[in-house]
């Protein structure tokens, strides 16, 4: 059985979320400056755009995805760091409402008219809050190893996720997928698979 199938998603989401959060909460001011593993991103930018993906994936919730107005990303605050804890809070009490499985998510940022059945989009979110965790741990230089059931749940996700000229764009999330040794572990695969190197660091940049 697939186990978002057994789990609701939105558990399995706020998990990835709140193991963000706690990872974020770390940062200080001096490490808004810091290279991250997405191509031309601080940890400023990054958290950037982690705020305002929150808050659309909650308008979308909300039945207000369809406006592009929540998807746009504004400059780096000096606040980063808690108005990233605040967007958190916001998604995971969107999400929590009652009635949200059985309802259309409009997402703006995938263009006109996308809409998908909640439990989907809610998985769009559920990965990119996982591997965002990761690369705000490699700009931070601290560990982080997902829980397996959070991993296993993402594989299928991953999987789906077209490898196309989309990755290509500007402030794209994911670029070109990577190949990883036949013997890396699930969560490095999926890590390649989604443009990343699981031995990225810092000083490499």
């Amino acid at each position: 059985m697939d186990i978002r199938e057994a789990v609701d998603i939105r558990q399995l989401d706020e998990r990835a979320v709140r193991a963000s959060v706690d990872l974020v909460a770390g940062a200080s001011a001096a490490d808004l400056a810091r290279p991250t593993p997405c191509e031309g991103w601080t940890l400023a930018d990054l958290l950037a755009h982690m705020t305002v993906q929150h808050h659309g994936f909650a308008a979308a919730a909300e039945g207000r995805g369809a406006d592009p107005e929540v998807w746009r990303v504004g400059p780096p605050g000096a606040d980063a760091v808690s108005a990233y804890v605040e967007a958190a809070e916001r998604v995971t009490t969107a999400f929590a409402a009652d009635g949200v499985p059985d309802r259309a998510f409009a997402l703006a940022e995938f263009g006109e008219g996308a809409v998908f059945p909640a439990p989907q989009a809610i998985g769009f979110h559920f990965i990119d809050y996982l591997v965002h965790g990761w690369d705000v741990a490699r700009s931070l230089g601290v560990p982080f190893t997902p829980d397996a059931d959070l991993v296993e749940a993402a594989w299928p996700i991953a999987l789906a996720i077209p490898d196309d000229e989309r990755r290509l764009a500007p402030g794209s999330a994911f670029r070109p997928g990577l190949a990883a040794p036949a013997d890396a572990p699930r969560f490095e695969v999926i890590l390649g698979m989604l443009g990343r190197s699981p031995a990225w660091e810092p000083s490499g940049r």
